[in-house]
């Protein structure tokens, strides 16, 4: 069942190649996470055009791997190993992007979602700390970093977001939704000044994604997930077409409705007030 759904809510995104290789070829891109889920399989889908990928995560042999796939095709691979939470690995990665001769577009892809009850957190602090650190202090500092190479190359900021980041808040996810919508909001804030100086940015609201991340919840595994392969290609088309947002559909009506359930207790509340006054 939750495969017809998928069809419903995940229409298929048509992806033109020829434009996407007019665009790329001779350009460098960077991709945070790419050791996996869809870090790693926009990689893929890049790995036939003349491009320059520049790959970053945490596992290095992944990484070799993906780079052995690809070389046999176009695209040339550097990786670099780097936890972008540790700020010595976070500036060795800086450095080696700015002796690059360009850089074109930046996909921020590299997160941490953490599921967890605030009683189970009393006395993990760090979930919050790890989970800022990844999905909000590294891109902004890499943004920082790069935006004059950025601006000298006219080029663009992807943002790998959630939709989660436009709907109301729910339990059990506070250090990952307080730090997903922390960038988002971020970068919102900064387009206007980036946009003038001729840099694209680019959020992308994805729904739940059949990634590596949500394996460890297991009520994740028979509801609707788009693919990893799906997710790729709407970030590789928003390359060329550098709109400033994707979502799905469906999302806006679902903001309609997580704000009517998170106001819900308080309408009751007001009702019971007013029938006892």
């Amino acid at each position: 069942m939750h495969k017809v759904l998928e069809s419903l809510l995940f229409f298929p995104t048509i992806l033109n190649k020829e434009k996407l290789q007019a665009h790329l070829t001779g350009k460098t891109i960077v991709i945070t996470g790419a050791s996996s889920g869809i870090g790693r399989e926009v990689a893929y889908q890049l790995a036939n055009i003349q491009c320059h990928l520049i790959l970053v995560a945490r596992r290095g042999g992944l990484l070799e791997k993906i780079k052995y796939d690809i070389e046999t095709q176009k695209a040339k691979v550097s990786i670099f190993q780097a936890d972008l939470r540790n700020e010595n690995e976070l500036a060795n990665f800086l450095t080696f992007i700015h002796i690059q001769p360009t850089l074109d577009i930046i996909i921020n892809n590299a997160g941490l979602s953490i599921r967890r009850s605030i009683y189970e957190s009393l006395d993990r602090y760090h979930d919050f700390t790890r989970t800022m650190a990844i999905n909000y202090f590294a891109p902004v500092k890499i943004v920082l970093s790069t935006i004059p190479l950025l601006q000298k190359s006219e080029g663009q900021i992807i943002n790998v977001s959630t939709i989660n980041a436009k709907l109301a808040p729910v339990p059990y996810f506070a250090a990952y939704q307080a730090s997903k919508a922390a960038f988002d909001v971020w970068l919102r804030s900064v387009f206007p000044e980036l946009y003038k100086n001729k840099i694209a940015t680019t959020t992308i609201y994805l729904p739940l994604v059949r990634t590596p991340m949500i394996k460890p919840t297991p009520g994740y595994r028979n509801v609707p997930a788009m693919s990893t392969h799906q997710a790729a290609k709407i970030i590789c088309k928003s390359m060329y077409t550098r709109r400033k947002k994707y979502q799905p559909w469906w999302l806006v009506f679902g903001q309609l409705v997580s704000v009517f359930l998170s106001n819900l207790g308080d309408f009751s509340k007001k009702r019971k007030k007013d029938e006892t006054d």
